[in-house]
């Protein structure tokens, strides 16, 4: 497996991205795909709604303590080796997960699915950047994120209403052997890129924690913990809200659930085409448009109307804003420090979906699922003004060099 320079061609390399997208479909599935049968599961394991919840948590702290550690240890091995190990990993992950005959056990394949997931977030993260120059960075990573809306579009819906019809086994499943066909794709389509970081003549490495864009860097990660552990406050639990709070027949969730995918779609669109050019504005913009639909939620929880529409917007502007984060990630660090950020990337997404989840769970059983929206609301109030805050802090900062 030869590697090559491939953001020195001329050539936009869409299929390799698409490969890529796949991979990200499959793995974002898997991740988010007990959201949806959180009943199905708590049923047949005899567990509660708030402990199956949970393995969404378990599955988000493995990567947290895992995916910089691993990160760093196969910083030499080839990336498209790593993706098509930790699918494969993954793929063994869900096969255990459907034939699991208790709770303890399920809890047990959901660790192994962290491990590969988090070092898979590490490698795929960066990818993109290897593979197109700067420039192209924001298509490019639309494109691959486009996975991640399939997984909410399709994967995650289908996932649920196969699993409704079916059993929550066989969900499980079918994403594994999705998986191992995705890795088919990837050892024979994907580029081989080279990731390594040349110092030019008499050029000193510095250590990485004197990197200049490791500030911008972690200011990224806050805003994405602060945010989206808002967010999977609520949208972890979301299947039971739906049917406890407006009243929607349990029928009803998995096509509510593809409404809030499909609308992603378009947020999607609208981050390539303004992540690269308003990387910034575009970032705060996209933040303050995701607090409006959640309002709505909160103030209006009982009219079925005004949620299918909230959902159908809150889509939108969230299925936008991961891009939006990632290639503000990935114009902001520097190339030594790049795979270091995408771990960061991935561990601070995963402390938002671990730490989303357990709050969700003790807002469950302490006040109620009501409460969800308003919990997910003051975060997101709170990450609006840390980002604007840091982003003046930046820009005062890069006046003084």
């Amino acid at each position: 497996m030869v590697a090559r320079d491939t953001t020195s061609t001329s050539r936009f390399p869409l299929l390799g991205l698409l490969v890529l997208a796949g991979a990200i479909f499959c793995s974002v599935t898997s991740e988010f795909l007990p959201t949806g049968l959180l009943p199905d599961i708590s049923h047949e394991l005899r567990v509660s709604t708030s402990q199956v919840g949970l393995l969404v948590s378990i599955f988000a702290g493995v990567v947290v303590l895992t995916a910089t550690p691993l990160a760093a240890l196969t910083r030499r091995v080839s990336r498209k080796r790593l993706v098509i190990l930790v699918l494969l990993i993954n793929a063994v992950s869900g096969v255990l997960a459907a034939i699991a005959p208790t709770y303890e056990l399920l809890v047990g394949a959901r660790i192994l699915g962290g491990l590969a997931h988090g070092l898979f977030w590490a490698v795929v993260g960066a990818y993109s950047a290897h593979l197109v120059p700067k420039h192209q960075l924001g298509r490019a990573v639309a494109i691959t994120s486009g996975g991640a809306t399939a997984a909410f579009v399709l994967g995650v819906p289908l996932g649920t209403a196969l699993g409704h019809a079916f059993g929550w086994r066989l969900a499980f499943a079918s994403i594994a052997g999705a998986m191992v066909v995705l890795t088919v794709f990837v050892a024979r389509f994907l580029p081989a890129v080279d990731h390594r970081v040349t110092l030019a003549t008499g050029e000193i490495a510095l250590p990485m924690r004197r990197d200049h864009t490791l500030p911008a860097v972690v200011i990224v990660c806050v805003v994405i913990v602060v945010v989206a552990m808002g967010h999977n406050s609520f949208y972890t639990y979301i299947a039971p809200w739906l049917i406890g709070i407006p009243g929607f027949d349990v029928s009803a969730v998995a096509p509510l659930l593809f409404l809030y995918g499909g609308t992603g779609a378009i947020g999607l669109a609208l981050a390539g085409l303004i992540a690269d050019r308003y990387p910034r504005r575009g970032l705060i913009g996209m933040t303050i448009a995701v607090a409006v639909p959640v309002l709505m939620l909160a103030l209006f929880s009982h009219n079925q109307v005004v949620v299918i529409v909230a959902i159908a917007v809150w889509g939108v502007v969230f299925g936008g804003l991961p891009a939006m984060l990632q290639t503000r990630m990935l114009h902001t660090a520097s190339a030594r420090v790049r795979d270091v950020a995408s771990a960061l990337f991935t561990t601070s997404f995963n402390i938002a979906i671990g730490g989303g989840a357990l709050i969700g769970a003790l807002v469950l059983d302490g006040v109620g699922l009501g409460a969800l929206p308003s919990v997910d609301l003051g975060f997101i109030v709170v990450g609006i003004v840390f980002l604007v805050a840091a982003d003046a802090w930046l820009r005062w900062r890069a006046a003084l060099r």
